[in-house]
């Protein structure tokens, strides 16, 4: 019974009401999303797009986006400390000691990745961020390099348009405190929404305690009836310990434990390994509809991150610049039976990194290992068509040119002059149809292109050599699915089934003095199913003991594999893919009772996790379980308050959320936080 219950699947985010005045049960609205310059209903898109809203957000724990992120099915978020998160979308982390790689990610109308290709996810904090839109697959054709997918980040103060201002603070277990203020002004034709956060816990294991500061500013002016200007502004002060993987038997003895000294390897806490990263990044985006047919965009964008990581056995300082430009024009016309649109435009980017390597003395800089300077620049020109034949079938070519190339010279221990490697020009098609065989059932079906080139961190890595061989990822993909939205929008369902053939993949290596390298080493087949399904079991009413019922459920079936894949001698092919589990099921319960009272429960199943590329080693599977209960109708005098409590990992599961692959030593353990528990308050003026 319980496999049948949680064999359905879900969009992982709420579908919202609307008040109907003539009757007292409130209508469920229709899904609209934005992933291709224009608005569509969710049920005619060409993708397969995961989608995060609001409502979905406030029922997570707001610590962070990991739980909310894997409601969404494909998608697998990690977090092997406080503010230690990786991410992937339908693949694997072979890539990613920590941080998202292979990924492409937008803030708003930003790219966040930048020209070297790493996105510094951690340092935003969930307080400032309204939706999710999470495209599947690669999307090369209008977003530049990925060879994985694309996480398009809507911040506060987008699509709200009232005046409030909201004060939450929450506190939890091993020391978690957050609070958050939200101020949102709308006067007339100018918004501003200004959100501040500080967020600290002193975590489950040893050696893990982390803070971050927080400030976002998002202005929008609409000066004129047809131009509007957009100003986004954040910085994050993020700070978190690295307490290290641990082995099998320091794992089963004491998960809490940090890494200990080994040999003449010191511990964690001996060389107070971590990380400090101050980012600040601002953009400008200006939208001129030209005519009822033409309008132009451009956004201008730059950021700034100094980073500092004492590790075990070095300590690293970086000093990060980027600065981009994203444009496009759009051309349409539309008919009784045929609409059409054409977007042509694009993305560059440069990125300014000084690598400074030097010995570790005790969390200390000391005597210097390597110092480097590495300019990576990422540019690509895009065109999208789309046309729509009596609203039934909508066709939708694309592509994109993409150059990508890095510089670097090498200041210490000796000089190297500056050399140049540029990547051959990649062109990135992408051929999507969606089909409606009745008005609440569509059809679609897509085949693209993925590519990706090594990030700046996987060409000069911790091994400190510039590393002129390694070589971009790219494969196919090809996919299917269908989707049903109910007449009453009570009911969402979608599944969905591809393969993606990755060649010359990535991957990560550790030597004997756990510095990474990164090599070429075959490709993989990635055969998957995803589905999803969202109910209303009794919709949003004002009377009765139960005003409103929803479950949902998401189901991701992973059959992986390497495919060619040798290291030296061995050879890992047929292989499960390292890091990704074959199995993942999330269900949840969404229950309003009376005066405002909600009830949510979630239960996430997940497989066994392939440590290594042999095989040989896995993380046992897992059942977590979190419930939360808050009452909304509250005041203190006329002032509105929320007041919530809420449960994580009830079943006090024994599991590591975050496992380092190929760790060498066997160290590819993070245990997560047993149970515990937060509870907070919001206030909304």
């Amino acid at each position: 019974m319980k496999k049948l219950l949680t064999g359905c699947l879900i969009l992982s985010g709420s579908l919202g009401f609307a008040q109907n005045k003539q009757d007292s049960v409130k209508r469920l609205k229709e899904v609209v999303i934005q992933p291709y310059f224009s608005v569509q209903p969710l049920i005619r898109a060409t993708g397969t797009i995961g989608l995060i809203g609001q409502e979905t957000l406030d029922r997570q724990p707001g610590s962070s986006l990991v739980s909310a992120v894997n409601t969404v099915a494909g998608v697998r978020m990690e977090e092997r400390s406080p503010g230690s998160y990786r991410l992937s979308v339908r693949g694997s982390l072979l890539r990613s000691p920590f941080g998202v790689r292979n990924i492409k990610i937008y803030l708003d109308d930003f790219p966040l990745t930048d020209a070297g290709g790493n996105s510094y996810l951690n340092a935003l904090d969930a307080s400032g961020t309204s939706q999710l839109q999470i495209l599947k697959g690669p999307h090369g054709s209008i977003y530049g390099a990925n060879s994985g997918g694309v996480i398009l980040i809507q911040p506060n103060g987008e699509a709200a348009d009232t005046n409030y201002v909201a004060v939450k603070a929450e506190g939890g277990s091993f020391g978690s405190f957050r609070e958050n203020v939200v101020l949102n002004q709308q006067i007339g034709n100018y918004g501003l929404n200004i959100t501040q956060a500080y967020q600290r816990s002193d975590g489950y294991r040893d050696h893990s305690e982390m803070d971050r500061k927080y400030f976002q500013a998002l202005q929008k002016w609409d000066y004129s009836k047809n131009k509007a200007l957009k100003v986004l502004l954040f910085y994050s002060d993020l700070h978190y310990n690295t307490p290290g993987g641990l082995t099998a038997a320091q794992y089963e003895l004491s998960p809490k434990l940090s890494r200990p000294a080994a040999g003449a390897s010191k511990g964690a806490i001996e060389q107070q390994a971590g990380i400090y990263s101050k980012t600040i990044y601002g953009g400008v985006s200006h939208n001129w509809r030209i005519s009822e047919s033409f309008k132009h965009v451009i956004s201008v964008f730059s950021s700034y991150t100094d980073f500092k990581n004492p590790f075990i056995s070095n300590y690293e300082k970086r000093r990060e610049f980027s600065l981009g430009l994203r444009t496009y024009v759009e051309y349409g016309k539309g008919t009784q039976n045929i609409d059409w649109k054409i977007d042509a435009g694009l993305e560059s980017m440069k990125t300014s990194t000084d690598f400074d390597n030097f010995d570790n003395n005790f969390g200390r800089p000391a005597a210097v290992q390597a110092l480097d300077e590495l300019n990576a620049s990422a540019n690509f020109a895009f065109v999208h068509f789309s046309i729509d034949l009596h609203k039934k079938l909508l066709l939708e070519l694309s592509g994109s040119a993409n150059l990508y190339g890095y510089d670097y010279a090498r200041l210490a221990p000796v000089t190297v002059a500056k050399k140049t490697y540029d990547f051959d020009v990649q062109l990135m098609p992408r051929v999507a149809l969606s089909y409606l065989l009745t008005p609440r059932t569509s059809l679609r079906a897509s085949v693209s292109k993925g590519y990706s080139p090594p990030t700046r961190d996987e060409v000069r890595a911790s091994d400190h050599v510039i590393n002129v061989d390694l070589q971009p990822e790219y494969g196919w993909n090809y996919e299917t699915g269908i989707r049903y939205i109910s007449k009453d929008n009570r009911l969402f369902a979608d599944v969905n089934g591809f393969y993606y053939n990755l060649k010359s993949a990535i991957v990560r290596r550790l030597n004997e003095n756990d510095a990474e390298f990164f090599i070429n080493a075959g490709g993989t087949r990635q055969w998957g199913l995803e589905s999803t399904i969202a109910y209303w079991v009794l919709p949003e009413k004002d009377f009765g003991l139960l005003r409103g019922l929803q479950l949902k459920s998401a189901y991701t079936l992973s059959h992986f594999k390497f495919d060619n894949y040798t290291d030296r001698s061995d050879d890992f092919s047929g292989n499960d893919l390292t890091g990704v589990p074959k199995n993942m099921i999330i269900s949840s319960a969404d229950i309003l009772l009376p005066k405002g009272i909600y009830l949510f429960m979630q239960h996430n199943y997940t497989s066994s996790i392939p440590l290594n590329d042999a095989n040989t080693a896995y993380a046992k599977k897992y059942d977590l379980v979190q419930a939360k209960i808050g009452w909304k109708n509250l005041h203190l005098g006329k002032v509105p308050v929320e007041i919530y409590a809420g449960a994580d990992n009830l079943l006090n599961q024994k599991y590591s959320l975050g496992n380092d692959l190929n760790a060498f030593g066997g160290r590819y353990f993070n245990a997560a936080a047993t149970r515990n528990f937060y509870g907070g308050m919001l206030v909304r003026l």
